[in-house]
């Protein structure tokens, strides 16, 4: 059903820019393969062509940031491969082609051939680090499968003189380059594994583009490598080039002087790791004879010590320390036995009878003296008490009171008086003095009010 046609018109500005978009959003990124026509290079550094074939052709730009990353220059009727995206070129309403990447085209239909026979190289294990041999460490030959008039053969004689002067060599010569290469590249390779007079093979030449190196891009060869006896060092091109030589092979080196390098150790380090190791085993051979001698030594002063004279001189000399040691003991036994017997004579004295009537008696002494002692002491402590006493009561005895002046009124039967109520006029009393006996009789008796008024002044009222 046909898209229902808008009701207002649509300028050209916003019909290009709805196509655009709409180009833009729903295509991806595509591979074109056309010729370059009309080339213009300007002065801002961008790229301007047109891409075209037999039936077609589109405009192209290839701004600057991309354009400086070209490893090829451009030309007019050149045959490229592109990557690119599809936009509309608004001010005439062009498609256009924007690139981000321009190869030539034989060599991307190279790259592309080379990535898929890696791809399925790899897929079937062919690079897989388990089927690499060993490299031998000090090979007594080495084989060499390159061209004998290239320059890459002479920079691995000069590294291998260089490095061990003394390991033979022995060359393969092969093309590395053209429709032939290959064959007799393989042709080499089944050689030196028929002979078998080399126990490392170095598959090198110098660098060059994808097509130089194309031979060394060989399903054949590859299983070639893969099914030699003779462990394969890869060095070909320059340290940025890589091929299927280089994968299967059981060592990769970027050139080939690494690849001879890589190929012998290096004689000067090994006379230096020699020179170390033998003073390493002089140390050690030192150390070990010392240490034999030392232990001979030891089974020497051992037997020594077994001589039977040896033997019995040490059992001589234990028996003079036995023997001291004997009467020492001897000698500590007696003594212990003088204070064994002086001790139980001192307890038998001490348990005799008179020994204790002598212990009773002076405990009795004894007792006798504490006795006398505390009486002594007691009875001073009494007349210290009673003296106290007395004097206490000295001072509480009426007696006292009378040296001080005073004196006891006394009824006539002896009572005393102490309240003027039990007077009355004529009544004969007596007064006590502290030296006398005052006869008197009562005259008069005046009651005082306060206890505390005169006293003498009472007792004078008192006669």
């Amino acid at each position: 059903m046909p898209a229902p046609v808008s009701a207002s018109p649509l300028s050209v500005s916003q019909l290009v820019n709805t196509l655009k978009n709409l180009i833009e959003t729903s295509l991806p990124l595509v591979w074109v393969e056309g010729e370059i026509s009309n080339l213009a290079r300007p002065a801002s550094g961008h790229l301007y062509f047109t891409l075209k074939d037999a039936g077609a052709q589109v405009r192209c730009a290839m701004f600057r940031p991309r354009a400086g990353l070209l490893r090829m220059r451009p030309q007019d009727g050149m045959q490229v491969l592109l990557r690119a995206r599809i936009t509309l070129y608004e001010a005439r309403g062009d498609l256009q082609l924007v690139v981000e990447h321009m190869e030539d085209a034989g060599l991307g239909a190279l790259q592309r051939a080379f990535e898929l026979l890696k791809q399925r190289l790899a897929t079937e294990g062919l690079f897989d680090a388990a089927h690499k041999r060993a490299l031998p460490t000090l090979p007594r030959c080495i084989g060499i499968i390159t061209s004998p008039s290239g320059a890459a053969v002479q920079d691995v004689l000069h590294v291998l003189a260089r490095r061990f002067p003394l390991i033979p060599l022995r060359i393969y010569a092969s093309s590395v380059q053209g429709a032939l290469a290959t064959q007799e590249l393989i042709e080499a390779l089944r050689q030196a594994n028929y002979e078998q007079y080399c126990d490392v093979l170095l598959l090198v030449r110098g660098g060059g583009s994808l097509e130089d190196l194309q031979a060394f891009n060989d399903e054949a060869l590859a299983r070639a490598i893969r099914a030699s006896r003779i462990p394969v060092i890869s060095g070909v091109g320059h340290e940025t080039d890589f091929s299927i030589a280089d994968f299967v092979a059981d060592a990769r080196a970027p050139t080939p002087s690494a690849a001879a390098a890589l190929a012998v150790p290096d004689a000067a380090n090994m006379r230096e790791q020699i020179a170390q190791l033998a003073t390493r085993l002089q140390r050690h051979m030192r150390s070990h004879l010392e240490g034999r001698t030392i232990h001979l030594d030891n089974l020497e002063r051992q037997l020594k010590a077994q001589h039977p004279r040896q033997r019995l001189r040490r059992m001589d000399e234990r028996l003079h320390m036995l023997t001291a040691r004997l009467g020492r003991a001897q000698a500590r036994l007696d003594m212990l036995r003088t204070q064994r017997i002086e001790t139980l004579q001192q307890r038998l004295l001490n348990r005799h009878p008179a020994q204790k009537v002598r212990l009773l008696d002076a405990q009795l002494q004894s007792l006798r003296e504490r006795m006398h002692f505390c009486s002594q002491q007691s009875l001073r402590t009494q007349q210290a008490q009673l003296h106290q006493l007395g004097a206490r009561l000295h001072l509480l005895s009426p007696l006292a009171t009378l040296e001080r002046g005073y004196a006891l009124l006394e009824q006539d039967d002896g009572r005393l008086i102490t309240h003027g109520a039990a007077l009355h006029p004529g009544q004969r009393i007596q007064a006590r003095l502290v030296d006398a006996i005052v006869h008197c009789a009562v005259q008069q008796v005046e009651p005082v009010t306060d206890p505390t008024a005169d006293k003498k002044k009472g007792q004078k009222a008192l006669f």
